[in-house]
């Protein structure tokens, strides 16, 4: 299973298997929220929810940070849609 952690240096959450990147969720920052630009995971981790883990490592970081996202890429997007629970972070 890959570990997911939120690296705030390179505005992104990254998904690792050991010493191997597996995936990443990129951040842009402007407007006073963030926007989620891409989500991508390699495909030989595919079919692992990882990329759903990503978007949500995102939206938890800001959460505590009290910032809102806009979801710009595919995936995040219809992740947003699919978990009701992190609507309030969208802005409007």
């Amino acid at each position: 299973m890959a570990e997911i952690r939120f690296e705030k240096n390179r505005m992104r959450a990254a998904a690792y298997d050991g010493m191997k990147e597996a995936g990443e969720c990129v951040v842009e920052v402007g407007n006073g929220c963030w926007t989620i630009i891409h989500t991508g995971v390699d495909k030989a981790y595919g079919g692992q929810g990882i990329a759903g883990k990503l978007v949500q490592c995102v939206a938890d970081e800001a959460r505590r940070e009290g910032l809102k996202v806009v979801p710009s890429c595919s995936y995040a997007k219809a992740w947003f849609e699919k978990h009701e629970e992190y609507r309030d972070l969208l802005r409007d």
